[in-house]
């Protein structure tokens, strides 16, 4: 199985979900069971990261992201990232992201790391 890609997770995930598509499923294309999520010195099960994302995924209205930077190096992952965000409130978030994590054998995501700051939203790089 080849591996994904962050960015196909992520619009899948939360900048252009498929309403006909549980979230759920979605997990499962790019996340292994025992997949964890570390971000913010907290490291998340895959049970609570999907919690995560459903309640980001309920707060945004509109969002893309470009990568910036992508390595592959045989289980080892690494991206760079700058997202832009619209909330259900209207307000705007920009924020550049780097990810550092190993893939599972069957090619999905096993382990993600993140990292990232606030950006201007005219900023890409």
């Amino acid at each position: 199985m080849p591996h994904v890609r962050i960015s196909e997770a992520l619009r899948a995930l939360v900048f252009e979900p498929d309403p006909n598509e549980e979230l759920r499923q979605v997990l499962d294309r790019y996340y292994a069971p025992d997949y964890t999520h570390r971000s913010d010195g907290k490291t998340l099960s895959r049970e609570e990261f999907g919690g995560m994302v459903a309640r980001v995924r309920s707060q945004v209205t509109n969002g893309a992201g470009t990568v910036l930077d992508e390595l592959r190096d045989g289980s080892t992952y690494a991206e760079r990232h700058v997202f832009h965000i619209t909330l259900e409130n209207g307000s705007t978030q920009s924020r550049e992201i780097a990810i550092f994590g190993t893939f599972a054998e069957d090619g999905r995501f096993q382990h993600l790391s993140e990292t990232g700051f606030d950006i201007d939203a005219d900023e890409t790089h």
